[in-house]
């Protein structure tokens, strides 16, 4: 429940403008620094799987795929240990915290505003609906294409990483069973490299509909993710 806290009306060339807080600040930094975090994680991924040609002069004088390969472990540790931070707030945060989390399934009605969404992605509606939080459609692609793509990606990268170390190596009990259960490291290093095609693909989508629905909705998409408050326009 929205209290007077969470609702701002201001005047605006003559009009009342509405501000409802929704999103709020550990879960904007998450969303901020899983960004970066994302990128990093793809382009070393990316160079790791598909090497730079030999560098020519004494191998001892060159580390380059060491380094990118440090990096992508830190940077898989930051993303794992987001997630986990995130899946915190959605418990103790407010209601729109644990919704990329939960999908309405046995709701006809928000099965009805995911086809009304779609069609306005494609240009067969004329006028937007106003939503707090992610609209249905974007409910539903981030569910699958961030939530539960996530959680496959942390447990196929982490289980090419222990597999690296052998049986008995570190993180090789909660992790050593991945590798074995999709047939070895060759075809889990493919599941892995192409969740990274998907969530890439995903993000590149997810950029391209923020930044429509910032200029052709009637409320603030990008600028609620930096304020936490997301005006309605009209």
């Amino acid at each position: 429940m929205l209290s007077h806290h969470d609702i701002q009306v201001v005047q605006q060339h003559g009009h009342k403008v509405y501000s409802i807080y929704v999103y709020e600040s550990p879960l904007r930094i998450w969303h901020w620094v899983n960004a970066i975090v994302m990128i990093v994680l793809a382009v070393t991924g990316y160079m790791i799987g598909t090497p730079l040609p030999t560098l020519t002069g004494e191998a001892a004088d060159y580390y380059l795929m060491g380094y990118l390969r440090y990096t992508h472990y830190i940077a898989a540790y930051v993303f794992a240990f987001g997630l986990i931070a995130r899946v915190y707030w959605a418990f103790v945060g407010n209601h729109h915290a644990r919704q990329i989390f939960i999908l309405p399934v046995t709701n006809p009605r928000w099965w009805k505003e995911v086809w009304f969404a779609l069609r306005w992605y494609l240009f067969l509606e004329h006028t937007p609906k106003k939503y707090i939080g992610h609209n249905p459609m974007a409910h539903l692609m981030m569910f699958f294409f961030f939530s539960i793509l996530a959680f496959g990606m942390i447990l196929t990268g982490f289980g090419l990483y222990v597999e690296a170390y052998g049986s008995g190596g570190p993180g090789d009990w909660l992790f050593g069973w991945v590798v074995p259960l999709l047939g070895g490291g060759q075809q889990t290093h493919t599941w892995h490299r192409l969740g990274m095609w998907l969530m890439m693909t995903f993000a590149a989508v997810h950029i391209y509909a923020a930044l429509r629905e910032e200029v052709l909705s009637q409320h603030s998409i990008i600028s609620t993710m930096i304020s936490g408050w997301r005006m309605f326009k009209k």
